[in-house]
């Protein structure tokens, strides 16, 4: 049997890949070393697509000319090792798909932020008129959103895992907005996991844009033939963006525009609006509209969600936060006392980063997961109570009994979900539907 195209991981992005690759006659083959979901082994019978499950067959992938992986496959695991030796290209679905559009694409990365970043962004454009489509790691996967047309516009949320395979992968507009420890399991050091982020804007040329973070040093210090727009937080520029006084200010081409009035609340937030409109600027949408999209703009589900009050306590779900860096941000929008509910899968996580800001503002942590030790000896003599609970229901109840009015509940785990819950989606849900019960 021989084989154009080999693709492993049978996800939405090895999924989308394989349809791709079908529409544009290749031979495919797909092989996942897991069981592979009833829709997309429907989708594969359907559309004549050969196809493996649990298990990889080294004799039909190996006479591949180009393999796919997906961006959830390790690089040390045995297939990898042989294909790598055998010399065989492997690419990203991300560098595959981008063979097949001509659309003007910004590319959003960055440990935190990247969804609402490239959801603003897409808002804007949209608002605008523009013919865009949101993709990648977020909405139907990049090769999906491609089968049935192209778009004049393509925002793509990227992870570092998405661009470490990619070869010629070009975007018009890339945005690295932070890189912090997270993936640390997957990468042997910060420097490293930077570099992964950098592959952002590795095949711009001059006529493209790379909008990056000036604050972070090793952001700051990316080479790039694109031409470099920083946005800060911390400091005033002559060319950028900035916040100061609760003002976005943003000097592009020698026009400046400001933004006092934003949906998204949080220096964190700030940061992202910042960078959603100076990609919007780029794409030469008018300030107006660009001013009004950021008034009107509501935020992802289960990123800083609202979702009741009751006696006057607060309850916010910010299940999407699965890093120390991201509930950074969400204790430090809060503008009350807060009892926070944290804990889950930890991935080597380094609490002491926080230590300042719960100090600061949080009253009491209720431990949510099956192994809350690094938690409770992190923060036992920052905070007046930590209790421990096994199941959302009892989270919810123990902090409700913890907090006062005028307070707030902040869910905002820190972890991955995978110990208790299906993913952080199944958490936030769960954390609203305890809410409302109260």
């Amino acid at each position: 049997m021989s084989n154009d195209i080999v693709i492993l991981g049978a996800g939405i992005s090895g999924a989308g890949a394989a349809m791709l690759a079908k529409k544009n006659n290749f031979n495919v083959f797909v092989s996942d070393s897991c069981s592979i979901d009833t829709k997309y082994k429907k989708l594969f019978i359907d559309n004549k697509i050969d196809f493996e499950e649990n298990k990889h067959t080294s004799n039909i992938i190996l006479r591949a000319s180009e393999i796919i992986k997906s961006p959830g496959i390790p690089d040390d695991i045995s297939i990898i090792k042989k294909i790598v030796n055998k010399g065989i290209s492997i690419i990203s679905e991300i560098e595959f798909a981008s063979r097949f559009t001509k659309a003007k694409i910004a590319a959003v990365t960055g440990t935190n932020g990247k969804t609402t970043t490239c959801l603003l962004l897409a808002y804007i454009l949209q608002n605008a008129g523009y013919d865009v489509k949101i993709a990648g790691n977020i909405g139907t996967g990049f090769s999906f959103s491609l089968l049935e047309r192209d778009y004049d516009y393509i925002v793509l949320e990227l992870s570092s895992f998405q661009l470490d395979y990619i070869k010629d992968f070009r975007s018009k507009v890339a945005v690295l907005l932070n890189v912090t420890s997270d993936h640390l399991d997957r990468y042997n050091n910060i420097d490293e996991y930077c570099f992964a982020k950098s592959r952002i804007t590795s095949n711009q040329r001059s006529q493209d844009f790379f909008i990056y973070n000036i604050d972070q040093k090793c952001i700051e210090n990316i080479s790039t033939k694109a031409k470099k727009i920083p946005i800060s937080l911390t400091k005033e520029l002559k060319m950028g963006g900035f916040l100061k006084n609760n003002t976005i200010t943003l000097n592009l081409n020698n026009k400046t525009m400001t933004i006092q009035e934003l949906a998204l609340q949080g220096k964190h937030n700030s940061f992202n609006s910042m960078a959603a409109a100076m990609a919007a600027r780029v794409f030469e949408v008018k300030d107006s509209i660009i001013r009004q999209s950021m008034i009107d703009f509501q935020n992802v589900e289960h990123r800083l969600e609202y979702v009741i009050t009751v006696h006057g306590i607060e309850f916010i779900n910010d299940s999407k936060a699965t890093n120390v860096n991201a509930s950074w941000f969400a204790l430090e929008s809060m503008d009350k006392r807060i009892v926070w509910i944290a804990g889950g899968v930890d991935k080597g996580n380094d609490y002491t980063e926080l230590s300042d800001i719960v100090n600061e503002r949080v009253k009491a942590i209720v431990c949510l997961g099956n192994n809350n030790q690094n938690i409770v000896k992190s923060f036992k003599s920052n905070v007046d109570a930590i209790v421990e609970a096994s199941t959302m229901k009892e989270a919810v109840s123990h902090a409700y009994n913890l907090a006062n009015k005028d307070e707030i509940v902040l869910l905002s785990p820190a972890c991955a979900s995978f110990d208790l819950f299906k993913n952080y989606e199944d958490r936030g849900l769960q954390f609203k539907q305890e809410v409302r019960k109260l």
